[in-house]
């Protein structure tokens, strides 16, 4: 079975953070994610739907420069399809994808536009969405710290964006389990956690198998391969030989390679790609399902072997 990338969190900064959004989304009047288009499924936060309860969400699908642009429709369309979700795509440099967001949120909430009151809009998002630059282009100066590093936000600060809107900025929440292991891989193939965090090789040999065969054209075309492996270490080999990254003997740094695939792809070096699909999200939950079927089972059969043993010690004794 796939497992997920040993990811490292820290759940004690994630729980004062969920703590504190908990004790002031009651005030928000619309909640906006941030996730990032490339990997809309994976980079959204649940606790973000289990927190804003039925307050209007607007989903930003950053970076979409980078992204696949039949796939961000595509993601558009199935996000707006669930309840009070609105969905825009941005690249975070773009002034006029900012205006169209902040438009929403005066439509989202009429009655105060105008009066004095203003819109409390809380924005949220796991590290490294490009949530601190989006911010700062909202408001039209540098205030949210940005950098390359996930979990650069520490604290939540207040930021007036213009008479109407206060934005609450949070700190980058991540989850404190990642039950879907397919996620794991794509929030460490895009960058959502730190390189120090997980296996480089083992999420490069799961991001080659899946561009092999979602994206099999553009790899031929920037690795120069007349035919594409079908596997993804025989694709490392292909592709190292062919930028000419051997070790003695000839062997080929299939690792140099990985690491040249990953980097590739973060930078949009690579093109325009999408790691996933409302259809396998669909797929997805349901094994999502199945493995915690799976987990309170065990669970349930070491509760049962626990009272087993105390039974038998109990009749041992006698």
């Amino acid at each position: 079975m796939l497992q997920t990338p040993s990811i490292q969190w820290f759940p004690g900064h994630m729980n004062k953070a969920r703590n504190d959004i908990k004790e002031i989304m009651p005030d928000m009047d619309v909640v906006i994610e941030v996730i990032d288009a490339r990997i809309p499924f994976s980079s959204e936060n649940p606790m973000v739907a289990a927190l804003r309860g039925h307050k209007p969400v607007i989903k930003i699908l950053n970076k979409a420069d980078l992204a696949d642009p039949n796939q961000t429709q595509a993601w558009i369309e199935y996000l707006e399809s669930e309840d009070q979700v609105k969905a825009i795509a941005t690249d975070d440099n773009k002034s006029s994808d900012v205006k169209r967001i902040v438009q929403l949120c005066k439509q989202l909430v009429p009655n105060k536009v105008g009066t004095g009151r203003q819109i409390k809009v809380l924005i949220m998002g796991i590290p490294n969405v490009g949530k601190s630059t989006l911010i700062n282009t909202l408001a039209g100066r540098s205030i949210a710290k940005t950098g390359d590093e996930p979990a650069v936000t520490k604290s939540q600060q207040l930021i007036k964006i213009d008479n109407d809107i206060m934005l609450y900025d949070t700190p980058g929440m991540l989850w404190p389990k990642i039950e879907n292991p397919h996620s794991g891989f794509r929030l460490a193939a895009t960058g959502g956690v730190k390189d120090t965090a997980f296996d480089f090789a083992d999420v490069a040999s799961y991001t080659a198998e899946y561009l092999i065969k979602a994206y099999p054209k553009l790899l031929k075309e920037r690795y120069k391969l007349e035919d594409l492996p079908e596997t993804d270490w025989e694709f490392f080999e292909a592709a190292g030989r062919s930028r000419g990254f051997l070790k003695k003997g000839g062997v080929v740094d299939t690792y140099r390679m990985s690491e040249i695939l990953i980097n590739e792809l973060r930078s949009g070096t690579l093109g325009r790609i999408t790691l996933e699909t409302p259809a396998m999200r669909e797929e997805e939950d349901k094994l999502v399902e199945q493995l915690r079927a799976q987990a309170e089972e065990k669970r349930l059969a070491k509760i049962e072997e626990k009272k087993l043993r105390k039974r038998r010690a109990r009749k041992n004794r006698k």
